[in-house]
Order: structure tokens, then C-alpha cells, then sequence
């Protein structure tokens, strides 16, 4: 595996890559690497006839009191992973290489990326559609593979993407889970053995929600309030947000149709974390994936 450091070196690789008519694929991330990331890989391993890793801690998407300082960066096993997994390159520039100085120009993904996460962390996505649309031209891939745990983020690329004609394409992937629900993230490093155990409240209140849908629920004021009453129970957890939306443009839902998600957003422990379950219309009956 080849590390590139440099803007430019990574697009005379790229172009001579496409050259040669190989499928480039791209797994974008800020190191921390945990089994959702490999996954990722993993995914882009069957598609592709390349593969690119990036770790890239983007200080423009942390607010100025979040935790771009602590943020975890064991960038030696990292590397030794994506070895391990068979990425072909890693592109690991620095904050001069993506942001040199002078830079001054962003992408901002409108009233989709104002909402909910947009809300809460303002300027968190247009940071981080500006850091991936650098990506993309940096690395040219054919494919980008994504973790749908990151729902909203998802949705903002996706809408960069295609209002923005980025010769990309978006895989979504599954959410990685431990064996008692919590979803995989970087920052489940921060978590004490309290906190933890209190973590599970969020993919457990999940599980209640897809519980209530599965055995026929569907009025969406009774849902929301059996689902926050669950995560209210637990004074470890304090809630942000949690709403169900639709999958596209992330504003509230009054019923039940289409695809939607259930997102949620809570600290636990001083730690924030989110999670989400995908909610599909399917023939007479829903589909909820968490």
C-alpha cells in the first residue's frame, strides 16, 4: 500500500488509474478505524479494481467547542489495517495540503444540511461537503462508499453530488453494530464503563420503535412519544433530538410513507453520539433496518 501526502501526486495516480480503465473506489475517513470502517473496504473490494483509503481528521466540520483537539489518531495501526485489507493507497494529507492558506471557498448543502445535525453543530456540513467534494476531485473515484450511520451526512453528499454533477457515485452501507446494538463510531473510545453500558439506550430505543411499527403502529405522534419516553428513562442519556424524517430531504414526517429515518442524536457520558433505524414502504407493510 502506497501512502500519498500530496493533493497532486494523488491526482497523477488517479488520472493514470483511470487510464487504465480500473474502477477506482474510494472509503473516505478520519482514521480511528474500527470494523464499520473495514467493512467499507470491504464493500469497495468487490466493486473496484482499486481501492483508496483517505484519513483526514477535517478540522472545518468541529465547532469550536468539540473535539478536534482529542479527536483519537492512531494513525500507525491504522495504516497497518488498511494494509491488512488490501488498499491499494491511503491519502493522508495534511490540513496546508486540503486547506492552504488563503482558502476561502465552501460548500454549503441548504436547508438539508441547516436541519437536525445542521442545526445542532452549525457549519458541521458545510465543512464536511467541502472536505469531500476536495476528496473526490483529489481521488476521481468512480464509487464512494459511506456507512448509512451517518444518515444526514449521507444525504448532504448525495445532494452535493447530484446538484453539483460530481462524476461519483454513492454506495451506502449498513450500520456495523457491537453484539448488544451499539453502533460502531470513533468516539465509543470516549465512553466509561457507565456510560457505555447507558450507550445501548439509543439502539435499544430503536428496537422498541421497529418493535411498535412491526406490530402495526403507524400514528406518528404515538411513536415519537413512546420512543423519547424510552430514552428519557435513562438519566444517562440526554437527548438532542430524535425524529423521524424522510430519507430525503430530513424535514419531519406527519405519517409514515415512502423511506424515512428515525434519527436520534444524545450525549451519554459527556460523549455525543447518534444513531438511526431506515424505515421502508414495502407492498402492504414497513421495513425497519436499524
Amino acid at each position: 500500500m502506497e501512502i500519498i501526502r500530496t493533493v497532486d501526486w494523488m491526482k497523477q495516480v488517479s488520472r493514470a488509474s483511470r487510464a487504465k480503465e480500473q474502477v477506482i473506489g474510494l472509503v473516505p475517513t478520519m482514521g480511528a478505524l474500527h470494523q464499520g470502517h473495514f467493512s467499507l473496504v470491504g464493500e469497495a473490494r468487490k466493486h473496484c479494481s482499486q481501492v483508496v483509503a483517505s484519513i483526514f481528521v477535517n478540522p472545518t466540520q468541529f465547532g469550536p467547542s468539540e473535539d478536534l483537539a482529542k479527536y483519537p489518531r492512531p494513525f500507525e495501526k491504522d495504516v497497518a489495517a488498511l494494509e491488512s485489507l488490501g488498499v491499494d493507497f491511503l491519502f493522508a494529507p495534511s490540513v496546508q495540503q486540503m486547506y492552504p492558506k488563503g482558502f476561502s471557498t465552501y460548500v454549503s448543502v441548504e436547508q438539508l444540511g441547516d436541519r437536525l445535525e445542521g442545526r445542532s453543530r452549525p457549519g458541521h456540513f458545510r465543512g464536511v461537503a467541502t472536505v469531500v467534494l476536495k476528496l473526490f476531485e483529489a481521488v476521481q473515484p468512480h464509487l464512494a462508499f459511506f456507512g448509512r450511520k451517518d444518515a444526514q451526512q449521507l444525504a448532504v453528499i448525495r445532494r452535493m453530488v447530484r446538484d453539483l454533477e460530481v462524476d461519483a457515485q454513492i454506495v451506502a452501507c449498513p450500520i456495523i453494530r457491537e453484539p448488544d446494538g451499539l453502533a460502531l463510531s470513533s468516539r465509543n473510545v470516549y465512553l466509561n464503563e457507565q456510560a457505555r453500558a447507558a450507550a445501548t439506550t439509543l439502539s435499544g430505543s430503536l428496537a422498541l420503535l421497529r418493535a411498535e411499527i412491526d406490530n402495526g403502529e403507524r400514528d406518528i405522534v404515538r411513536l415519537l412519544a413512546d420512543w423519547r419516553a424510552f430514552l428519557a428513562a435513562n438519566r444517562e442519556v440526554v437527548l438532542d433530538y430524535a425524529e423521524i424524517v424522510d430519507a430525503e430531504t430530513f424535514e419531519s414526517v406527519m405519517n409514515l410513507r415512502g423511506t424515512c429515518y428515525a434519527v436520534l442524536a444524545a450525549k451519554v457520558g459527556g460523549t455525543r453520539l447518534i444513531d438511526n433505524a431506515l424505515i421502508e414502504h414495502s407492498a402492504d407493510r414497513f421495513i425497519v433496518t436499524l
